[in-house]
């Protein structure tokens, strides 16, 4: 075999390795974060099903693993930071406890103070992993990353937030 062709197998191999898994794994998981953001146990999992591109529609799968529900949810509070300029369907939004759905008294998007408000009907049970589903998001018109911070509220407890973690959403 020639030195071009064994040049050209040789890029051919390392273009298929290398591009499989950026296509499966993209907007999964947090990446590596080279500066600055969250400590590593504070990081949450999500899933954009979309690929998070700026200026188009999205799904948010914002994961809270069972670890981290360590008490009963009452409410569940997503802040965002002011230079996010996406938009919530509060109608879109869906809680889900071992795959189904969890009924919801209410949603709330208070656009003036950047915080999603979710009211279960019932208290969300401590000890299984979570995953709140935002559809019909329109992604903001310029990307970047954006750290969603979670909060929740128990019942019967003090009635303060009680930081969960961060999400580390990058559009781009």
């Amino acid at each position: 075999m020639s030195f071009r062709r064994r040049l050209l197998a040789a890029f051919a191999c390392t273009a298929v390795l290398t591009g499989v898994p950026t296509i499966s794994w993209a907007d999964s998981l947090p990446g590596f974060t080279l500066f600055g953001g969250p400590p590593r146990e504070n990081q949450l999992p999500f899933r954009l099903d979309f690929g998070g591109t700026p200026n188009t529609w999205d799904r948010y799968r914002l994961r809270i693993p069972a670890k981290k529900m360590q008490l009963a949810v009452a409410q569940f509070s997503i802040s965002y930071p002011n230079y996010y300029r996406g938009e919530f369907d509060t109608k879109e939004v869906e809680v889900r406890v071992r795959g189904k759905s969890v009924p919801l008294q209410e949603v709330v998007w208070d656009k003036e103070n950047r915080v999603i408000q979710i009211y279960p009907q019932e208290p969300v049970p401590a000890g299984y992993n979570v995953e709140l589903v935002l559809s019909n998001v329109k992604n903001p018109n310029f990307g970047g990353m954006f750290y969603f911070n979670c909060q929740i509220l128990s019942p019967g407890d003090v009635p303060l937030l009680r930081y969960i973690g961060t999400w580390l959403l990058s559009i781009n």
